[in-house]
Protein backbone atom coordinates (compact mmCIF):
# COMPACT_ATOMS: atom_id res chain seq x y z
CA UNK A 1 0.00 0.00 0.00
CA UNK A 2 1.38 3.41 -0.96
CA UNK A 3 1.60 5.92 1.86
CA UNK A 4 1.55 9.65 1.12
CA UNK A 5 3.25 12.36 3.17
CA UNK A 6 2.54 16.00 2.34
CA UNK A 7 4.78 18.84 3.47
CA UNK A 8 5.67 22.45 2.76
CA UNK A 9 2.63 24.25 4.12
CA UNK A 10 3.09 27.48 6.02
CA UNK A 11 1.64 30.86 6.88
CA UNK A 12 2.22 33.35 4.05
CA UNK A 13 1.03 36.82 3.17
CA UNK A 14 -1.24 37.44 0.18
CA UNK A 15 0.82 37.47 -2.98
CA UNK A 16 3.36 35.08 -1.53
CA UNK A 17 4.52 31.69 -2.78
CA UNK A 18 4.92 28.18 -1.42
CA UNK A 19 5.99 24.83 -2.83
CA UNK A 20 4.26 21.77 -1.48
CA UNK A 21 5.69 18.28 -1.70
CA UNK A 22 4.02 14.90 -1.58
CA UNK A 23 6.31 11.93 -1.02
CA UNK A 24 5.11 8.40 -1.75
CA UNK A 25 6.44 5.37 0.05
CA UNK A 26 6.62 3.03 -2.93
CA UNK A 27 7.79 3.17 -6.51
CA UNK A 28 4.31 2.06 -7.58
CA UNK A 29 3.66 5.79 -7.43
CA UNK A 30 5.59 6.16 -10.67
CA UNK A 31 2.84 4.57 -12.76
CA UNK A 32 0.04 6.59 -11.22
CA UNK A 33 -1.46 9.87 -12.23
CA UNK A 34 -1.44 12.09 -9.16
CA UNK A 35 -3.34 15.11 -8.00
CA UNK A 36 -3.53 17.76 -5.35
CA UNK A 37 -6.70 18.48 -3.42
CA UNK A 38 -7.57 20.94 -0.68
CA UNK A 39 -10.11 21.30 2.06
CA UNK A 40 -10.95 24.64 3.60
CA UNK A 41 -12.67 24.91 7.01
CA UNK A 42 -16.33 24.05 6.71
CA UNK A 43 -16.03 23.03 3.06
CA UNK A 44 -15.72 19.79 1.16
CA UNK A 45 -12.42 18.63 -0.24
CA UNK A 46 -11.92 19.96 -3.77
CA UNK A 47 -9.70 19.20 -6.73
CA UNK A 48 -6.77 21.54 -7.36
CA UNK A 49 -4.46 20.01 -9.97
CA UNK A 50 -3.42 16.68 -11.52
CA UNK A 51 -0.57 15.25 -13.57
CA UNK A 52 -0.19 12.04 -15.56
CA UNK A 53 2.46 9.48 -14.57
CA UNK A 54 4.81 10.72 -17.32
CA UNK A 55 4.01 14.44 -16.89
CA UNK A 56 2.60 14.74 -20.39
CA UNK A 57 -0.76 16.11 -19.30
CA UNK A 58 -1.68 18.55 -16.57
CA UNK A 59 -5.05 19.72 -15.26
CA UNK A 60 -5.97 22.64 -13.01
CA UNK A 61 -9.10 23.93 -11.38
CA UNK A 62 -10.21 27.29 -12.69
CA UNK A 63 -9.52 28.89 -9.32
CA UNK A 64 -5.77 28.14 -9.45
CA UNK A 65 -5.05 28.12 -13.19
CA UNK A 66 -2.20 30.48 -13.99
CA UNK A 67 -1.02 30.65 -10.38
CA UNK A 68 -0.27 27.04 -9.42
CA UNK A 69 1.98 24.53 -11.20
CA UNK A 70 1.99 20.79 -10.59
CA UNK A 71 5.07 18.72 -11.34
CA UNK A 72 6.64 15.42 -10.31
CA UNK A 73 9.99 13.71 -9.94
CA UNK A 74 9.49 9.97 -10.32
CA UNK A 75 13.09 9.28 -9.30
CA UNK A 76 12.18 10.75 -5.91
CA UNK A 77 8.63 9.37 -5.77
CA UNK A 78 7.48 12.95 -5.22
CA UNK A 79 4.86 15.27 -6.67
CA UNK A 80 5.04 19.03 -6.16
CA UNK A 81 2.67 21.97 -6.20
CA UNK A 82 4.24 25.37 -6.79
CA UNK A 83 1.78 28.00 -5.60
CA UNK A 84 2.31 31.63 -6.59
CA UNK A 85 0.28 34.76 -5.91
CA UNK A 86 -1.45 33.07 -3.00
CA UNK A 87 -4.73 34.57 -1.85
CA UNK A 88 -6.71 34.20 1.39
CA UNK A 89 -9.17 31.91 -0.40
CA UNK A 90 -6.31 29.44 -0.94
CA UNK A 91 -6.21 28.80 2.80
CA UNK A 92 -6.83 25.10 3.31
CA UNK A 93 -5.29 21.79 4.18
CA UNK A 94 -3.68 20.42 1.02
CA UNK A 95 -3.58 16.71 0.21
CA UNK A 96 -2.27 14.57 -2.61
CA UNK A 97 -3.84 11.42 -4.01
CA UNK A 98 -4.65 9.84 -7.34
CA UNK A 99 -7.36 11.68 -9.31
CA UNK A 100 -9.85 8.98 -8.26
CA UNK A 101 -8.66 9.02 -4.64
CA UNK A 102 -7.79 5.32 -4.46
CA UNK A 103 -4.92 5.69 -2.01
CA UNK A 104 -5.21 6.24 1.75
CA UNK A 105 -5.20 9.96 2.51
CA UNK A 106 -2.15 11.43 4.19
CA UNK A 107 -2.28 13.94 7.01
CA UNK A 108 -2.18 16.89 4.63
CA UNK A 109 -0.25 20.13 5.01
CA UNK A 110 -1.77 23.41 6.21
CA UNK A 111 -1.54 26.48 4.01
CA UNK A 112 -2.68 29.73 5.56
CA UNK A 113 -2.73 32.94 3.56
CA UNK A 114 -3.22 35.98 5.73
CA UNK A 115 -1.80 39.42 6.32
Amino acid sequence: QVQLVESGGDLVQPGGSLRLSCAASRRTFNILSMGWFRQAPGKEREFVAAITFNSTRLWYSDSVKGRFTISRDNAKNTVYLQMNNLQPEDTAVYYCNTPTNVLPWGQGTQVTVSS
